[in-house]
């Protein structure tokens, strides 16, 4: 198909700048593992038999996923869409728009698939993986990796001024990363806190992820890619309908 052709685009400009992307993917999460994992975690007492920074470790493969995407379809997207109006000029080849966004979603999704790649070997490097299972994270990023990019493809194509988009981080983006189980149990929180994380993408990828790196696989785990793929199936068409409004005006 001809999104593939999209997305061949894309990862030829990312293998001249892949260095300084991994690089910011890679510091910032380690950042935090050793602030919050190895600094606050001396003051924070085991959790459900593990260590604190070995909760959260996890957290960091999947969150580092949901930014790669949402950076990728927001600010990315935009720069090709409003001031390289790199993506007119595909639809002036035998592109359709569908074909255009589903290439920016797939190049998103790999990026999310990378960029969790890196962070899961340096969890490892840690000694914070427990098992072979989580390599199985890598093939299930890309779930995770799509339904970010869709989100954040539906805003970009909804908004008109790229300083538009830190409302998308701020209001949307960081309190999902916040209240996705990363940092603490969700189970802490009121009954209503708990059911609106089953609406939060990234808490059913945290989940994945840490079930899979502490070793605990099961058929638990199948509502959370259950609830990914009903998010995949919904948006589906929605970045295609708001870009096509952008694209052909």
């Amino acid at each position: 198909m001809s999104m593939w052709r999209v997305l061949r685009r894309h990862m030829k400009v990312f293998r001249r700048i892949w260095w300084t992307n991994t690089m910011f993917n890679f510091i910032e999460p380690l950042l935090y593992m050793t602030a919050m994992g190895f600094g606050l975690g001396i003051y924070v007492t085991d959790i459900g038999g593990i260590s604190y920074a070995q909760f959260i470790a996890p957290g960091f493969v999947a969150s580092s996923g949901m930014w790669a995407s949402t950076f990728e379809c927001t600010y990315g997207t935009f720069v090709r869409l409003q001031y390289e109006k790199t993506l007119h000029a595909m639809l002036a080849g035998p592109l359709t728009v569908r074909d255009v966004v589903w290439g920016e979603v797939l190049y998103a999704t790999v990026k999310s698939f990378f960029y969790g790649a890196v962070i899961l070997a340096v969890i490892a490097l840690l000694g914070m993986v427990q098992s072979w299972w989580s390599l199985l994270i890598l093939p299930f990023l890309a779930l995770p990796g799509m339904v970010f990019a869709l989100l954040a493809l539906s805003y970009t194509g909804f908004i008109r001024n790229i300083d538009h988009i830190n409302y998308y981080i701020t209001l949307f983006s960081t309190p999902v990363y916040l209240f996705s189980g990363i940092f603490f149990p969700l189970d802490t929180l009121p009954f209503w806190g708990q059911a609106a994380a089953w609406f939060n993408p990234l808490y059913h990828s945290v989940e994945v992820c840490r079930a899979l790196v502490l070793g605990q696989p099961s058929s638990d785990l199948a509502p959370h890619i259950g609830v990914l793929v009903i998010w995949i199936v919904l948006l589906s068409l929605l970045p295609v309908k708001l870009m096509r409004k952008r694209l052909i005006s």
